[in-house]
């Protein structure tokens, strides 16, 4: 009952705002639409739309939409602009009370003002808060050395401020001091549970098929919820409209394949229809064996296959888009003496989905949707140890409303997640810990934007519901900026946040491949001593966090910027595995003290540092220097200690440059610096007792047991530093068989730094990271 009428007050407050807007805009007229490509009908993103001679302006969103409110009845000239098409200029009538609907398609060709580029990125940056973001497009990540000659989204994650990555093999990213669980990522609005694959340098989504990704690595409004940390919100393009497009690629690593095409054509008068299939498989396995002898005897033991199909409906305004996928991802770990598997590893997520907009006749607001289901399952066989999985079966649907007011705009929405988790895995004195649960989540948002002159504050709140706690929590959030001239703008966000899904893996282990999926357990301790000594009693089991970040921007010239941001998360509430225990927390066992018997316990912790962005974009030079200071700490009740993903100094530089007559070459180069990770030492080792055969055992003269590792301090250790350079030349050709054919050679580890990846607790023999590795690639579009 409860969160029923929770779920109707929130409604009744939406539909209010719903039918207010209509009325805010008595006296003035609205103009509004769609910008698309005319030659492949897809949307254009972050074009400018103005009215010539006033100040009404918008930027187009990632679907192409823009609505200019609360203008003055009477005739202007609309001009539509972008660097990637020719300009449209058209005079419009506005009348009052009266929403004037204008759709375009924009012709292929590159505008130039004033001998500049027109950067809709920097006007985005001066007229929206923006803060923690990063915005990757396709082009982006061609600027990036690809691994083996493909380029990937996770190539480019790596070198955006706040990221770091735990390997090449096996790695995990974390952002700003969150784990992987507690970074939310959505495919076109769908929940992805494992976005990379095992190898550490491959998504599970094809570049080509990108349209947009947003990367919030913290304070993120209210649009945003689950999550304790960050979110990346991605969405692919929609098929071509227009004409039949295919691409396919191959190198020593695997090949792909796109294809895209108008099942029904796109007029400029009304919507098409049009489908988009991907797929990428992996055969790294097979041909490392005589491409790379010399990496392991030519074992790289890892795989994966990923497929993605989209149908879209419409185009022209209202649409409709549905897609499936199936990824999945395989592995094993070699033993170093024989070269023989001892673990095997892999995932499989499969699922389908939708997405939708909406343009109510006669009305200035956006309605889009989302709705999605999709199941998970992630397994680990190791030697004669018990099997771990576990399964995540789930659904997530959405409801988005947005509301440009003149310079202002308001979004609200509604959003619903089910998830059903089961999942199995043991601790290190071999106890099992299991559980199996459902859960469902509700949430609500409004966000509201306000300008006004040089100061742009972003108020906003969330109503989230976790229905299988009976846990109601608000969570009221903030983003201001603040632009002090032309060139230099100060920026502050803080909010709060929550979650109700955790992952359990072992913090002993600097590379963890088997990361289980489980929703936020009930039996915790009743009560958590926190830092200064005090006890204070546990009311939830949500993981909760707090963030505040502030910085600047500064553009030093048209195409220099400076962006710096400090930034504080403090994890209030966590939940982690419980390295404790030893006994099941059943009734026989009710007299053994919580922290001995319970799977999971409490911590807290938080997470600072300053990340440092200097971009130059200027035509075909491309240019990034990323500086990250972190610094992240755990408190467990009893002790403070460093994650593993804890990095002191995170350096990045990248380096892109277009040249030939027709700009036919690209070189690209990426230098990277880590410091050292923590991990726990082996301080030594012992027999333990033989105990076979029960209390009448002989442990003094009977054979001793298998050898034990006892550690030193949890995580006081720390790996060598880590550093690598990438290099690729890419070379393009025109007009191959009716496409364009490109050719990649690249390098990754040029000068084979020796970077650590894991060593032996036993036998003490240390695996490095990829060492120097040459590959090449061809890419044909036609």
């Amino acid at each position: 009952m409860q969160v029923t009428r929770t779920v109707f007050q929130f409604s009744t407050i939406l539909c209010a705002l719903f039918f207010s807007t209509s009325l805010l805009s008595q006296g003035t007229g609205t103009v509004k639409g769609f910008i698309h490509s005319e030659s492949s009908g897809e949307a254009v993103m972050f074009a400018s739309v103005s009215l010539e001679g006033t100040s009404h302006g918008v930027i187009t969103d990632v679907s192409g939409f823009y609505s200019l409110s609360k203008v003055p009845s009477g005739e202007y000239n609309l001009i539509v602009s972008s660097i990637e098409f020719e300009n449209v200029r058209e005079k419009v009538s506005v009348i009052s009370g009266k929403v004037l609907t204008k759709n375009y398609l924009l012709k292929d060709g590159v505008v130039q003002l004033g001998g500049a580029e027109v950067s809709a990125d920097s006007e985005e940056q001066r007229n929206s808060v923006r803060m923690s973001v990063e915005t990757i497009r396709p082009a982006d990540i061609k600027h990036i050395p690809s691994f083996g000659g493909q380029a990937d989204l996770v190539q480019v994650l790596q070198v955006l401020p706040g990221f770091v990555s735990t390997g090449d093999q096996g790695g995990q990213l974390y952002i700003r001091g969150g784990s992987p669980i507690q970074n939310k990522v959505l495919l076109d609005g769908m929940i992805v549970y494992n976005a990379f694959h095992s190898i550490g340098l491959f998504s599970v989504f094809d570049s080509d098929a990108l349209a947009n990704a947003d990367i919030y690595t913290g304070a993120f409004s209210a649009k945003y919820g689950g999550r304790i940390s960050s979110v990346m919100d991605i969405k692919t393009k929609d098929g071509n409209m227009r004409e039949q497009k295919v691409i396919v690629g191959a190198s020593p690593f695997g090949a792909k394949i796109m294809l895209e095409g108008p099942l029904k054509k796109m007029t400029d008068k009304a919507g098409g229809i049009s489908y988009l299939v991907s797929m990428k498989h992996s055969y790294l396995e097979k041909t490392s064996q005589f491409l790379y002898p010399y990496i392991d005897g030519g074992k790289l033991p890892f795989g994966f296959t990923d497929t993605y199909g989209k149908i879209t409906f419409g185009g022209a305004g209202s649409k409709l888009s549905l897609f499936g996928f199936g990824f999945s991802d395989h592995a094993s770990v070699l033993d170093d003496s024989t070269g023989v598997s001892f673990a095997d590893y892999g995932w499989k997520n499969v699922g389908g989905g939708g997405n939708f907009t909406i343009v109510p006749p006669g009305s200035a607001v956006l309605v889009k949707g989302h709705f999605a289901i999709s199941s998970y399952g992630i397994g680990l066989e190791e030697g004669n140890l018990s099997p771990r999985y576990s399964n995540v079966n789930g659904f997530n649907f959405g409801l988005d409303f947005k509301y440009v007011l003149g310079d202002d705009n308001v979004e609200y929405g509604l959003e619903v997640v089910g998830l059903e988790t089961d999942y199995k895995t043991f601790n290190a004195l071999n106890v099992i810990v299991e559980q199996t649960e459902n859960t469902t989540e509700f949430g609500g948002y409004i966000d509201y934007t306000i300008s006004r002159g040089k100061l742009i504050v972003q108020p906003s709140i969330r109503m989230q519901y976790y229905s299988s706690l009976a846990k109601f929590r608000p969570e009221p959030r903030i983003g201001m900026k603040y632009k002090f001239n032309e060139r230099l703008r100060l920026k502050l966000a803080a909010g709060m946040y929550s979650q109700n899904v955790i992952s359990a893996n072992s913090d002993r282990d600097v590379v963890n491949l088997f990361y289980g999926f489980l929703a936020g357990p009930e039996n915790l301790q009743s009560e958590f001593v926190t830092p200064s000594g005090q006890t204070r009693a546990v009311s939830h089991s949500l993981q909760t966090a707090n963030h505040v970040v502030a910085g600047f921007e500064y553009d030093i010239t048209e195409f220099l910027n400076l962006n710096v941001e400090g930034y504080l998360k403090q994890f209030t509430q966590l939940t982690n595995t419980n390295r404790q225990k030893l006994f099941p927390d059943d009734a026989d066992h009710n007299d053994v003290p919580e922290l001995l018997r319970l799977d999971y316990i409490i911590e807290s912790g938080f997470a600072q540092g300053v990340d440092m962005v200097l971009k130059f974009e200027q035509k075909f030079t491309y240019l990034w220097l990323v500086y990250g200071l972190g610094n992240v700490d755990r408190w467990d009740g009893s002790r403070w200690y460093d994650p593993v993903f804890d990095r002191r100094h995170n350096v990045n530089l990248v380096a892109s440059q277009d040249f030939g007559k027709n700009q036919e070459w690209q070189a690209s180069a990426r230098w990277s610096l880590g410091s050292g990770l923590p991990f726990t030492q082996s301080q030594g080792y012992y027999q333990s007792p033989n105990v076979t055969d029960g209390i009448s055992s002989d442990y003094i003269t009977q054979n001793a047991g298998d050898i034990t590792i006892y550690y030193a301090g949890l995580n006081q250790g720390r790996l060598p530093t880590y550093h690598r350079l990438d290099l690729s030349v890419k070379r393009t050709f025109k007009d191959v068989s009716g496409g364009d054919l490109d050719f990649t050679a690249g390098i990754t580890n040029v000068y084979s730094r020796e970077n650590v990846f894991y060593i032996n607790r036993i036998t003490g023999q240390r695996k490095n990271q990829l060492p120097f590795l040459p590959s090449i690639a061809i890419d044909w579009k036609f």
